[in-house]
């Protein structure tokens, strides 16, 4: 059994072994995200899309050539005259025919200003992604960071109880504590592990997501470095009324929507051009050949053949559908107007949001900066006064809960102040840039 036992251990060594895990520095997740997140190259495939959408309506600007070719075999009855029968006709052509618009009323142009307008909403849109990935995954790298802080602490606070278990069993056993004493530092003890486990758990889940922002094809991701953030030297990079100047300047999607309300500007001319004046320029060379037989002679023709002419067209009147049209693109002009305002307001709240975090996040980390080490000293004095029998357990318990504490919050604020700090530059459209 004991030699079976080995056996399936060796079998699942390799697979565990084959498990690859890459530690990462801040910078290095970046770049990679900038190359491999998903979103980022949805962004880049949107700009092959917006190019061929500019090639699409440059199309109808330049001369459509087409080559045609016929063969045809007919007779009609219809055309008998004084009992001639009619003859049987069997022609052959060969023709290459020319089209060019010469003037539509600003729909062409306005179709390529259009098409041109949205190769630069491609542009912000890679922007807009770039820095959500920038700012997703400096939250995704201080989370695992946090989570592996208060893991730490966890293990330190089993550790400790499991200690003051031992000191209990011991006193115990020397007659100085009773079983009550004995009981309740077991019970400590294991009311520490759930948090253990829980702390661990959300380590994996934090590597997780940073592995799904990076769209890394291995088993696990790591980070490198620890949570320091200090205070000291470190002011937001502008006030409110200037961070909110920056953001209508710089903000990606508010970028991409006023370009797009100049793509529905085009559209209105266009829409309004339906029932103007069009000329159009079209001609056509080529080769035809023509048999006539059954009954009389056959008889041969062929040689060149070609047109050219200018051809005016003026819908004046469509029942109004133009004018219909032209209602709907001014309204979609009007809304996407609404829209720009509506996200200017959201903005300006984001911005003062993301200040008030940042000085939330400064301020805890400031006000927490000489709690931890007043919590270590009186954790080692409750300590020693419960080993040498002038302190009760419910002293040293409170101690070591306000020392916990006092760490999870101060980890907690350099966490958020790191996370803060960037969602105030991508508030104002400058994250990672």
């Amino acid at each position: 059994m004991k030699f079976v036992f080995m056996m399936i251990l060796v079998a699942l060594m390799p697979a565990v072994s084959t498990a690859e895990t890459r530690v990462l520095t801040l910078d290095q997740a970046i770049t990679i995200a900038m190359e491999k997140n998903r979103n980022i190259e949805g962004a880049r495939e949107y700009a092959n899309y917006v190019q061929g959408k500019y090639v699409e309506e440059r199309a109808a600007a330049l001369p459509q050539l087409s080559l045609n070719g016929a063969a045809v075999l007919s007779k009609d009855e219809s055309q008998v005259i004084a009992g001639i029968p009619a003859q049987r006709q069997f022609g052959r052509s060969v023709d290459l025919t020319v089209s060019q618009p010469l003037y539509t009323w600003g729909k062409l142009s306005a179709a390529l200003r259009a098409a041109e307008v949205g190769l630069k909403t491609a542009d912000q849109q890679l922007r807009l992604y770039r820095q959500a990935a920038y700012r997703d995954v400096v939250a995704a790298y201080y989370d695992i960071q946090l989570s592996r802080e208060l893991y730490r602490l966890a293990q330190e606070n089993r550790s400790q109880k499991l200690r003051h278990q031992g000191e209990a069993t011991r006193k115990f056993s020397a007659g100085v504590a009773t079983d009550y004493d004995v009981l309740a530092a077991e019970v400590a003890a294991e009311n520490t592990q759930p948090e253990v486990i829980r702390s661990e758990n959300n380590i994996r889940m934090a590597r997780e997501r940073l592995r799904f922002l990076l769209a890394m094809d291995i088993d696990e991701v790591d980070v490198a470095g620890s949570l320091v953030a200090p205070v000291e030297n470190r002011t937001l990079p502008a006030g409110y009324a200037e961070a909110v100047q920056i953001a209508a300047k710089r903000r990606p999607e508010l970028s991409d929507l006023r370009l797009r309300i100049g793509i529905y500007g085009e559209l209105v001319t266009i829409a309004g051009a339906e029932n103007k004046p069009r000329l159009d320029l079209k001609g056509g060379a080529g080769w035809h050949w023509a048999r006539l037989d059954d009954p009389g002679p056959a008889l041969h023709a062929d040689g060149p053949a070609w047109n050219v002419g200018l051809h005016l067209s003026f819908p004046f009147f469509d029942g109004f559908r133009t004018s219909g049209k032209v209602a709907q693109a001014r309204s979609d002009l009007r809304t996407k107007q609404i829209e720009e305002a509506k996200l200017l307001d959201s903005i300006a709240l984001e911005v003062r949001q993301a200040q008030f975090s940042y000085r939330e996040a400064a301020e805890i980390l400031k006000a927490l900066s000489g709690t931890v080490k007043q919590a270590e000293r009186l954790v080692q004095m409750a300590e020693k006064g419960y080993e040498f029998g002038v302190k009760i357990r419910l002293e040293v318990d409170d101690a070591q809960l306000n020392l916990l504490q006092a760490m999870s919050n101060q980890a907690r604020a350099e966490r958020d102040l790191r996370v803060a700090e960037v969602n105030y530059l991508w508030s104002i459209g400058v994250a990672g840039e």
